[in-house]
């Protein structure tokens, strides 16, 4: 009898290792099966949430300064969305606070070197969303680049070029992005900081002959006509600034303006002048030209 048990009851240690081995990999296969599912249902739910939320959000905004808030917020809950299906992961794959904390240890290592430029740029974002020195919808130069702000990520600004393939500044058409990081490096000008609006001129040149109250009104006018809707909510309204040129005083008529619709009514003004100055006798565009004056004598100056 005893013999036959050992026939028919051999040690563990001959348990086939392949079968151990097969068993195990398939319970590391249910398991990501299982975090992946949830990780699945988790994103679905949360990205019904984000857009139930934008909505929300979005019809209460009425400024700029309201739509820069609700943009950051929203990256901001996406940031700590991933930031918290990323702790999951490892918190369920570590099995305790030990393997947490090497893991964690050997990521920081390894993400500290690798992601160097990354790292400034998050500094960088924190930066703008602390200080905020440029917001969503603002005009700005950042180096040589010149853009209205459309989107400030956690690495990358994204800007609506202005400028660039032409003379002036009307939209391009082209998107600039710009890692964050360059921030700590370049000058940043802000356009519409304290309000939409900024200062702008038209200058013309009248000949020493011509009527400078004139042609001082005309610029008035044509500048109050072009810009009414916006007066009363800019700091001031149109203004005359005069200088002295060698062939005539020159006229600079200044107003405020809405910064992205500067081209446009720098235009619409200077053809205004135009036409009025055609109109008038007593005003002449000066410019360079020369002019041959003959005496009584029929003697020629120059």
């Amino acid at each position: 009898m005893e013999t036959r048990d050992r026939i028919t009851k051999p040690p563990t240690r001959y348990i086939n290792p392949a079968l151990t081995t097969l068993n195990m990999v398939l319970e590391n296969l249910l398991s990501i099966l299982k975090v992946s599912f949830v990780i699945l249902i988790v994103i679905l739910i949360y990205i019904i949430l984000r857009a139930f939320l934008k909505k929300a959000l979005v019809t209460k905004t009425k400024t700029k300064k309201m739509k820069h808030n609700v943009t950051i917020f929203l990256n901001l809950v996406t940031y700590v969305f991933i930031f918290g299906i990323f702790l999951a992961i490892i918190l369920y794959f570590s099995g305790g606070s030990l393997g947490l904390g090497l893991t964690a240890g050997l990521l920081s290592a390894a993400l500290g070197w690798a992601l160097q430029r990354p790292i400034t740029g998050i500094a960088a974002w924190i930066m703008v969303v602390i200080t905020r020195p440029f917001g969503i919808g603002d005009r700005i130069v950042i180096g040589s680049v010149r853009g209205d702000v459309v989107n400030i990520t956690l690495t990358h600004i994204y800007l609506s070029e202005f400028g660039g393939t032409i003379g002036g500044e009307e939209t391009s058409g082209r998107y600039v992005i710009i890692p964050n990081a360059v921030l700590f490096e370049q000058n940043v000008i802000n356009y519409t900081s304290q309000n939409e609006y900024i200062l702008d001129e038209v200058p013309f040149t009248i000949t020493y002959n011509s009527n400078l109250d004139i042609a001082k009104s005309i610029a008035i006018k044509a500048a109050e006509k072009i810009t009414k809707d916006l007066i009363e909510k800019a700091p001031r309204g149109p203004f005359i600034r005069t200088n002295f040129q060698a062939s005539g005083v020159d006229i600079r008529v200044r107003y405020y303006t809405i910064a992205s619709e500067r081209q446009k009514v720098s235009s619409k003004i200077t053809e205004e002048i135009f036409r009025e100055v055609m109109k008038q006798k007593r005003v002449e565009f000066a410019f360079p030209h020369m002019q041959i004056i003959t005496d009584k004598k029929n003697k020629i100056k120059i």
